[in-house]
């Protein structure tokens, strides 16, 4: 079907955009970030793109005497055309002051083209004979996600090029201005100093048992992400975007969490919900609470999201609940393995940082020190392999009464609600352990200087 009809391109628009470089060089910092050599349909084009693209890296001077050397220089000058044609070219544009949208017309043929490519491709893979459907499905959307970046697939790269763009991304946090792809911080002074702030790409875990407060934790942590500038998702697999949301009102409005839910409000209240509720619509925050998913639905999601909005911080809540892709009897650990590096995978493919609640196994509470450790991280050794930074939440006051404390520990007074963060892995990091206070009637975590100042 596709062979009957010729590939989309706009020839005219083509010659406008080198037309446009010979009568004004300086235009091709406009139109530079907007289309590649390879976006140009016809072979001469492209050809004279490149060789001006080769005249701005050095730095030259780009009229229709330089363009013609440089051509000559590596033997295209013949296959572009001659002089005669980049004449043509200076006398079928314009103007060049709509240089850029000349480009943005070759760049849009450009990509019509590359989806027939990939629809092709996706064609290929559905006629592949294969019981791994979802694996079919993730190859068809990373063919389709890579026409929508343009970037469709991670090759090598030298040395110099990654440094280069480590020092703009060092100039970039030295400078708020520049600052597109710096670290998110938790909101939380002691734990940003340790960690040096959420980095892209990287894959955090969240790990606590039942009831110590990691959901608490982590929409704490997206609530002050996004109110510093990020925009934040949330997987919400557990809990509804209703209740999600309360808790984030008592949170924000410091209200008791359980008043709240009751409609028990005094008219004081009423106005701080009020207010709280202006702030907290303006933050850039979207939550997802389908209950059962697993990955290649969250991928997609996420995608979409981070095309649509933008995206800088992921959290989901929690690992656990991911749907995997096996039947009733497969090994789950091998399924949470699967779902671990799915995870860090779109970390890395979406460039942003992805935290994730995570349960423990019961090994902790059957130990004398309840202390949690790497092991103690359920059904997957996989998540401590593939997560950059694991945190634990632990807190003494839930194994242990103040007189059972008074004989455990006797002279040291007793940890009411102070939640010890313990940072177990740190890839790129120290590790190393910090207190919060737990304010469990209000769902939301401060830090022990903002407790002790009021």
């Amino acid at each position: 079907m596709y062979a009957e009809k010729l590939l989309p391109h706009d020839l005219e628009a083509e010659e406008a955009v080198v037309g446009s470089l010979l009568i004004d060089g300086d235009s091709f910092v406009r139109i530079s970030s907007l289309i590649k050599p390879e976006d140009f349909y016809r072979e001469r084009n492209q050809l004279c793109y490149a060789a001006c693209r080769s005249l701005f890296e050095r730095n030259e001077a780009i009229d229709q005497v330089t363009l013609a050397r440089e051509l000559s220089r590596t033997n295209q000058l013949e296959s572009a055309g001659g002089m005669a044609y980049l004449s043509h070219l200076v006398s079928v544009t314009p103007t060049s002051a709509h240089s850029e949208h000349y480009a943005q017309l070759v760049a849009r043929t450009s990509t019509m083209r590359t989806l027939i490519d990939a629809a092709s491709r996706i064609s290929v893979i559905g006629y592949d004979d294969t019981d791994d459907v979802d694996a079919t499905l993730r190859q068809a959307e990373d063919i389709l996600f890579g026409v929508r970046t343009g970037q469709p697939q991670r090759g090598f790269l030298p040395l110099r090029q990654i440094y280069d763009q480590y020092l703009e991304e060092r100039a970039a946090i030295a400078d708020p201005l520049l600052a597109s792809d710096t670290p998110m911080l938790t909101g939380y002074n002691d734990l940003d100093e340790l960690l040096g702030g959420m980095q892209r790409s990287d894959m955090v875990v969240l790990g606590a048992r039942p009831a110590m407060g990691k959901s608490t934790l982590a929409i704490n942590v997206a609530i002050n992400a996004a109110q510093d500038g990020a925009t934040v998702g949330v997987f919400s697999l557990e809990m509804s975007r209703e209740q999600l949301a309360l808790r984030i009102l008592a949170a924000d409005a410091q209200i008791d969490s359980h008043r709240l839910r009751l409609g028990l409000v005094t008219e004081a209240d009423e106005q701080r919900i009020t207010d709280s509720i202006g702030r907290l619509s303006e933050l850039p925050m979207y939550i997802d609470d389908t209950p059962f998913q697993g990955m290649v639905e969250m991928r997609s999601k996420a995608r979409r999201l981070s095309l649509e909005h933008g995206l800088d911080l992921l959290i989901v809540d929690y690992l656990q609940l991911i749907e995997g892709r096996g039947k009733g009897g497969d090994n789950r650990v091998q399924e949470v393995s699967e779902i671990s590096r799915s995870l860090k995978g779109m970390a890395r493919d979406l460039n942003i940082c992805v935290l994730t609640c995570s349960q423990l196994s019961r090994g902790v509470t059957n130990r004398t020190s309840h202390r949690p450790m790497l092991s103690d991280l359920r059904d997957s050794g996989s998540i401590e392999q593939d997560a950059d930074v694991v945190m634990f939440i632990h807190r003494e006051d839930m194994y242990y009464t103040e007189e059972e404390w008074e004989q455990h520990s006797p002279g040291r007074p007793y940890p009411k609600n102070i939640a010890e963060i313990i940072v177990a892995k740190h890839r790129n990091g120290p590790i190393d352990d910090i207190n919060l206070y737990f304010r469990d009637n209000l769902l939301r975590f401060d830090s022990i200087q903002r407790v002790e100042a009021f």
